[in-house]
């Protein structure tokens, strides 16, 4: 189960890698590949992309995107040199909110939007070494991508298919509060029951109530393996306000009890062999 909690850094969510303007001039980059997305916003001239056996033309106004680990050729018109501002980006997540846009790889493109996007580049390159500037930065690219996806959204039937990832998340969240249920993770997705059942069991081979427990159960195991907290703190610690009921819940999920996971691990942690003699 791919859990938000297995990787507390910066790189399980998105983040703001680097970015600058690029002033009219004869640069061209490719063909090659990227580790990461890179964001293209054209503020005048021309240029063209060339992907996918596609070639695109560009003009001021218009956006194009560089997808990991697929090879890309840009350049600009000798006779209309573009000028343009980019950004560098990645994540866990940096690929669901793209696909919350029109940009797709096979069109990496998109045209002109209602105001200049310009000005959102800018904000997220004031990024210095500090934990704040950073955390800012990780901020400003997200709004700047919220601009995309508002000016550029994705058809409403592909928008569906992320309503299980925002029930996951909303889980994965909230999974500790011992009152989480079912029909609140309805409502905090604001989808109609029965569909939003049929999709995540579609999309995760499991009920949204075995997914809470799941979670519950995999952060447990966690905690057992890693913390010195009693089995009572644990079992409150994911959700769960009697520890005879946890300890049931989890004995039926790994086939251990609590103690004797705990146990297990305990003594695999332990170094082998003594020189101490």
């Amino acid at each position: 189960m791919d859990s938000l909690w297995t990787d507390g850094s910066r790189a399980s969510q998105v983040y703001f890698i680097s970015g600058a303007h690029k002033p009219v001039n004869l640069h061209q980059w490719g063909p090659g590949v990227r580790d990461v997305y890179a964001l293209h916003y054209i503020m005048q001239g021309q240029g063209t992309l060339e992907t996918g056996g596609q070639q695109f033309q560009l003009g001021a106004g218009e956006s194009f995107i560089i997808f990991p680990q697929k090879e890309i050729y840009y350049y600009p018109d000798p006779a209309d040199p573009w000028e343009y501002v980019w950004m560098e980006f990645d994540g866990r997540d940096a690929g669901r909110l793209i696909e919350l846009t029109q940009f797709s790889v096979q069109q990496p493109v998109l045209p002109a939007a209602p105001e200049t996007l310009e000005p959102w580049f800018h904000l997220a390159w004031n990024a210095g070494a500090s934990p704040s500037e950073v955390f800012r930065a990780d901020a400003r690219l997200h709004l700047l991508l919220s601009y995309y996806m508002e000016y550029f959204p994705r058809e409403t039937q592909e928008e569906a298919r992320d309503y299980v990832w925002l029930s996951r998340t909303y889980i994965e969240q909230n999974y500790w509060k011992s009152t989480l249920t079912v029909a609140e993770i309805v409502q905090a997705v604001n989808l109609e029951r029965s569909y939003l059942f049929r999709r995540f069991k579609e999309a995760t081979g499991e009920s949204i109530s075995a997914y809470i427990t799941a979670c519950r159960i995999r952060r447990a195991c966690e905690l057992l393996k890693s913390s010195r907290l009693s089995i009572q703190s644990i079992a409150y610690s994911v959700g769960y306000n009697d520890p005879l009921y946890f300890s049931r819940v989890f004995k039926k999920a790994t086939s251990y009890t609590p103690s004797a996971y705990m146990l297990l691990h305990q003594k695999q942690a332990e170094p082998i062999g003594n020189t101490d003699r």
